[in-house]
């Protein structure tokens, strides 16, 4: 299998959050670009539109840009400025919560894109002490409990593939195996815009 099978995407996993929020979020500073655009003049419209443009890339990277998916040999987490690739025989647990959390070896890494929302997590509240005292909703109708099972399935059919067991040295090494790799042209824009609504603003 070639380096470009290992990376093509096998599963995609929907986002239980985010989503709505974040596309009402562009619409509404897309109006307000919109406005300082039509009223162009470097005094006020000027800093609301590059406060509309910041805007729209904080959106996008906060609500928008979190995704998870997984390929032949990874779980791919993408968050805010950041994609974090697990590789799938180093999953030793999955448990989603407000955030979907997967630990690997010593380390925990999460992802925004999935998880309960406030209003679920209350209601799971109510009914027990704690969300661990609860018992796990039924997995083919609720999606979240979906993905987790989905990636521990992956997990363990990537660790049969392979031959690595659980708790062997070959999946701590595989755990030390984590790559990470910064979203630089969101994080570029921020800085960027921040910067250019600082000079407007001392002008």
């Amino acid at each position: 299998m070639t380096e470009q099978d290992q990376d093509a995407v096998v599963e995609r996993f929907p986002a239980t959050s985010g989503r709505f929020s974040g596309v009402l979020g562009l619409v509404l500073v897309s109006v307000f670009l919109v406005l300082s655009v039509v009223a162009w003049d470097p005094g006020t419209p000027l800093g609301v539109g590059i406060l509309s443009v910041l805007g729209a890339v904080l959106i996008w990277a906060v609500l928008l840009r979190p995704a998870v998916w997984s390929t032949q040999r990874d779980l791919v987490l993408r968050s805010i400025f950041q994609t974090t690739r697990v590789p799938l025989v180093a999953i030793d647990d999955v448990i989603v919560t407000q955030v979907l959390a997967i630990r690997a070896g010593e380390h925990r890494y999460t992802s925004p894109a999935i998880g309960f929302t406030a209003r679920q997590s209350t209601k799971r509240r109510l009914k027990g002490r704690s969300a661990d005292e609860l018992p796990r909703p039924e997995e083919t109708l609720v999606a979240q409990a979906f993905v987790e099972s989905r990636i521990r399935h992956l997990a363990q059919d990537a660790r049969d593939r392979t031959g690595v067991k659980q708790g062997s040295p070959e999946q701590a090494a595989a755990a030390a195996d984590v790559r990470r790799s910064w979203a630089w042209p969101e994080l570029a824009a921020v800085v960027v815009l921040s910067l250019g609504w600082l000079v407007w603003l001392l002008a």
